[in-house]
């Protein structure tokens, strides 16, 4: 959907999140320049996975401190995704995901004369055989926070809820 091409300025706020994470390598993989949101105690994993830029979002307000970008994926939504815009490039694209964070963004970006999406996952087969070309070479991993097995699905939804997750939360069965 963000189409990211080799060169581009690209940001992603909670980037060491369970999605952010691998937007981080995707990003990178495609040839672009990922700036992330973190705290400070995540700025080393997110280094280590190939990130140029990390920002400490408890610290600094990040439309401060970053020079303009071509494309925001805001996986946080609400004020963060408004105040992205600040630092978005005319023609770049804000992303918001979940697409039910989106509708404030999409309407102050169109005020601003700006782009702005919501993002709903589809099924895609081009796309994940894309995922599992980047896993095999070695440029995307993911990240495993917790496992939960299948009757803790409730404890694993709780541990979810706080936005705080480093990687992905796994249900076994």
């Amino acid at each position: 959907m963000a189409d990211v091409q080799p060169g581009q300025r690209v940001l992603v706020h909670a980037a060491a999140g369970g999605v952010g994470h691998l937007a981080v390598q995707i990003a990178k993989a495609r040839g672009a320049h990922v700036i992330g949101t973190a705290s400070v105690g995540k700025h080393n994993l997110l280094h280590d996975l190939g990130i140029d830029e990390a920002v400490d979002y408890r610290s600094e307000a990040f439309e401060k401190v970053i020079e303009p970008v071509d494309l925001v994926l805001d996986l946080i939504g609400g004020e963060v995704a408004v105040r992205s815009l600040a630092i978005l490039h005319p023609e770049g694209r804000l992303i918001c995901m979940p697409s039910a964070a989106a509708a404030a963004a999409v309407a102050a970006a169109a005020d601003r004369g700006l782009r702005a999406t919501g993002m709903i996952v589809e099924p895609d087969g081009v796309g994940l055989e894309s995922l599992s070309a980047l896993v095999d070479d070695r440029r995307l991993r993911v990240l495993v926070a917790e496992t939960f097995p299948l009757e803790r699905a409730s404890h694993a939804h709780r541990a979810g809820e706080f936005g705080h997750t480093t990687g992905k939360l796994v249900l076994t069965v």
